[in-house]
């Protein structure tokens, strides 16, 4: 059941994915019903809506199956205020087609409207079923450490924890679930993974595009709240969680909590705040962030942060990780940069190599190319000592070519009932807890020009 189902989440993300589930035999027989206040919509025009939506995302998906499944699984019903019409679509739906009560409820909304839909489902009875009922939340959850605890307790008055499904959907990127199986399934990279061999983690997201038309939601976040506190965050306990006692999802959190919980008070110092202003990105000119509709004036919202984490804990004392976001830069990438230390004694300083540009560097690239590159060290042809670094590379996309994109991933484990790649309470609470004293605290962005690696200060920072 998708609220928001004639939204721009779902004609962009769940209508594609939950046709692929369907042509991959994953979700074959699972109606969807979607439902928002347009009370003109109806179920010939939803079907057109999202076969238009699909072909959108996918052109060469098949027509006459396309129009087959649309015509076959896609349902509408108009949002009514006590939710009483939606539950008799639901159960009619169950009825006809001889379903059992195995409800998914996916709330494809607004932020602000999450505690209004929760508590009406309550009020309607779907909070249960003589099958099972799992509940979708998009993220953010909540934009400080009391809502996020509002809306905690009030999804836990309607649903237990284990039907509770909040999605980060960097956690559904295949690179993102690589790095489990890099690190416990290669021996030789989780004996190097430790304060011993690594000297420091940067996590980067970076976008070239600008706040775009969301100024309006921009403006109450911010990228701090925005990236940081939820999708840095979790890319970064993934990195330093310490070896689960099992691949299963209550033993993964468990850990990702654990590095939460070890994260030492983040000093105001060891923050860079800044805002993009005019430049050039893609050899196009672009306005600063001032002169985005819908952006106050003056506004010091600001739309790139890098900052340092230190944890305390035995694996990773002293070695700091580095979390770089920001808009309108050089560049979109998303990448793990793992440091190596140097060695402890450089025997090539006497052929004249500085032993200080010399590292082993993992890096883990979630996009936009999928793989990883290790960096090492080899000797150039010809001069006697001539180090130089080059990569062994993976590239996901040469050795598979079709790489499930990860709404899709997300939806099949939420119908297996896998909350391993779902955010948990703990770590939502946690997580806005680590971040709240940056919040209430007044900052200036430091400008950068749109098109560059971000102010300067925050390389600085990294040095």
């Amino acid at each position: 059941v998708a609220f928001g189902g004639t939204g721009d989440l779902a004609r962009r993300k769940l209508l594609p994915a939950l046709w692929r589930l369907h042509r991959a035999g994953l979700a074959a027989e699972t109606p969807v019903l979607a439902t928002s206040r347009d009370a003109a919509m109806d179920d010939a025009r939803y079907r057109r809506l999202a076969v238009d939506a699909v072909r959108a995302a996918d052109p060469a998906a098949d027509a006459a199956a396309l129009d087959a499944w649309a015509a076959r699984m896609l349902h509408y019903q108009p949002l009514d205020d006590d939710l009483s019409g939606l539950r008799r679509r639901i159960e009619a739906i169950e009825g006809e087609r001889g379903l059992p009560e195995r409800r998914a409820y996916y709330l494809a909304l607004p932020p602000a409207a999450f505690g209004e839909t929760v508590r009406k489902l309550g009020a309607a009875g779907l909070g249960r079923s003589r099958g099972w009922t799992r509940v979708v939340v998009e993220k953010p959850f909540g934009r400080d450490l009391a809502s996020a605890r509002e809306l905690n307790a009030l999804l836990h008055r309607c649903y237990d924890e284990s039907q509770i499904y909040r999605i980060d959907h960097y956690l559904g990127k295949e690179t993102v679930q690589n790095l489990l199986v890099f690190r416990f399934a290669n021996a030789m990279f989780e004996t190097l993974w430790n304060r011993d061999h690594i000297e420091a983690v940067q996590i980067t997201v970076a976008e070239a595009l600008g706040v775009e038309q969301r100024a309006g939601y921009y403006e109450r976040a911010g990228a701090l709240r925005d990236m940081v506190q939820n999708h840095l965050t979790q890319l970064m306990t993934l990195v330093a969680m310490e070896v689960p006692s099992a691949i299963a999802a209550d033993a993964i959190r468990a850990e990702k909590i654990k590095v939460l919980r070890a994260i030492a008070p983040i000093r105001p110092e060891n923050v860079v705040y800044g805002q993009y202003g005019r430049g050039v990105v893609g050899g196009e000119s672009v306005p600063a962030y001032h002169d985005e509709p819908g952006v106050a004036s003056g506004s010091t919202t600001e739309t790139f942060v890098a900052l340092k984490l230190e944890l305390d804990n035995w694996r990773w004392q002293g070695v700091p990780f580095h979390l770089r976001t920001g808009k309108r830069l050089d560049r979109r990438l998303t990448e793990i940069e793992v440091k190596f230390r140097r060695a402890p004694v450089w025997l090539f300083r006497s052929a004249g190599c500085e032993e200080d540009v010399h590292r082993n560097t993992l890096l883990l690239t979630l996009q936009p190319d999928e793989g990883f590159s290790l960096l090492f060290e080899i000797k150039a042809p010809g001069e006697r000592f001539s180090l130089r670094q080059l990569p062994v590379r993976f590239n996901y996309a040469e050795v598979f070519p079709r790489i499930p994109e990860a709404y899709l991933t997300l939806l099949r484990d939420l119908l297996e009932g896998d909350q391993t790649l779902f955010v948990h309470a703990d770590e939502v609470e946690t997580s806005w807890s680590l971040y709240a004293p940056l919040l209430d605290a007044p900052h200036d962005p430091l400008p950068y020009a749109a098109g560059s690696r971000g102010p300067a200060e925050a390389d600085r920072l990294r040095a």
